[in-house]
């Protein structure tokens, strides 16, 4: 266990190494030192900030300096370069990067985490419950349900439950959903739910219905196993079989898929943070764009990839403890 999850981190390490030199050839190798600056200066940069970020960055120095600079910092500013943390400057805003990401991240963590637990309840549930009565009213029933939101655009029903519970509720007099903007758990947990409960099954209601589909196909190839079939015969209760021993072998693509999904997510849920005003990692990206402020846009890239990996780490991990036949070593 110890030797793959060792094998796990150094790949993940090395996946981020990668990572960081695309980046770099993105944002730093221009055709001159000013117009990397100046792209790095954003819009508004005046020629006294290009040069001052021209001798920050030390961009007139060698490619492979200037690549080891971003790594650990340069030597001129103390505290800087990605292994220590520091994702950069923003020179639109005049904040470090770290300040943007740090107010932004726990908003589109509690998005995330949120609606990955329903979305997950949801798709597994409904999937156990499509394979364990296959080909039968409720089986195609939950079906077409899945496929239905499974085709529906995010943008479209977030709008929709903003125009139902939001508009609708408010103009008869039910204030119960707020129509944005984000509250911080440590100041109102109650308002933080409030604010993000539509978001939540936005989200969830779309992700379930591939999850409903991945359970249910997963779970009837298990329930045809040999091994399936000896547990019935031992007359343990049909439950047990379908939950012990079906459902946690059958799990694994589902934890998979769930593992991507979630770390895709926590880079930022773009159409679901600006459809809901939530100022999250995804809405700061767009704003990035947007404002041509590229040192936030390569913090978000960094923090997008290392939520990825580290998700994959994790999946891979998961699979000892759900299904007995994968042996790590």
């Amino acid at each position: 266990m110890l030797r793959f999850l060792i094998r796990r981190v150094l790949l993940g390490v090395f996946v981020m190494w990668i990572v960081t030199m695309i980046v770099f050839g993105l944002f730093f190798i221009g055709p001159s030192a000013e117009a990397v600056a100046r792209r790095l200066g954003g819009k508004s940069a005046t020629p006294t900030q290009i040069h001052l970020i021209e001798t920050r960055l030390g961009l007139n120095d060698p490619v492979i300096v200037q690549y080891w600079h971003f790594l650990w910092g340069n030597p001129a500013q103390p505290g800087t370069g990605l292994l220590k943390g520091h994702l950069g400057y923003d020179y639109y805003y005049q904040v470090s990067v770290n300040h943007i990401i740090a107010e932004a991240f726990p908003i589109t963590f509690s998005l995330a985490v949120g609606a990955a637990i329903l979305w997950l309840s949801m798709g597994v549930f409904t999937g156990i419950v499509s394979a364990v009565r296959p080909r039968t009213f409720i089986d195609r029933a939950l079906t077409t349900i899945a496929l239905f939101f499974y085709s529906m655009p995010t943008f479209v029903l977030g709008l929709l439950l903003l125009l139902v519970f939001y508009y609708e509720f408010t103009i008869h007099g039910l204030s119960w959903f707020p129509a944005g903007s984000y509250v911080p758990l440590t100041q109102d947990p109650f308002q933080w739910f409030r604010h993000l409960i539509l978001p939540w099954f936005t989200l969830a209601v779309v992700s379930a219905a591939a999850y409903t589909r991945l359970t249910r196909g997963s779970m009837l190839d298990v329930l045809g196993e040999d091994y399936i079939r000896t547990a019935r015969a031992k007359g343990l209760r049909e439950r047990r079989v379908v939950l012990r021993h079906g459902l946690r072998s059958a799990l694994t693509p589902v934890v998979t898929q769930f593992g991507i999904d979630l770390g895709v997510l926590i880079g930022g849920a773009i159409i679901t943070e600006q459809v809901f005003s939530l100022p999250g990692l995804g809405y700061t990206a767009v704003q990035a764009i947007t404002n041509d402020d590229l040192p936030v846009i390569l913090g978000i890239t960094i923090v997008a990839s290392a939520a990825v990996v580290v998700a994959n780490i994790l999946v891979d991990v998961g699979y000892a403890f759900l299904d007995p036949r994968v042996r790590l070593n």
